[in-house]
């Protein structure tokens, strides 16, 4: 790929994971403006319970692919 292109992705990734973040921020303020706490705290349960769920199946994911080390009783680092 075009090295412009690159760029390009990663700066339109970067814009819209701002925006994402601004939308969030917003809804939040409003919602403590209107005192719409159950619905805060509905969200955020919500929220916490999602971000635990990618924290556990991206680190399944990425235990499978480790490779084994295997141990020499000489003190020699084994060859492949």
């Amino acid at each position: 790929m075009n090295r412009r292109t690159l760029a390009g992705d990663r700066r339109r990734r970067k814009l819209i994971t701002a925006l994402w973040a601004l939308g969030l921020a917003v809804v939040v303020i409003i919602l403590i403006y209107l005192e719409r706490t159950a619905i805060l705290y509905i969200l955020c349960t919500l929220g916490v319970c999602v971000l635990l769920m990618i924290v556990a199946f991206s680190d399944l994911a990425h235990g499978e692919a480790k490779t084994q080390v295997t141990q020499s009783t000489d003190g020699r680092v084994p060859e492949r």
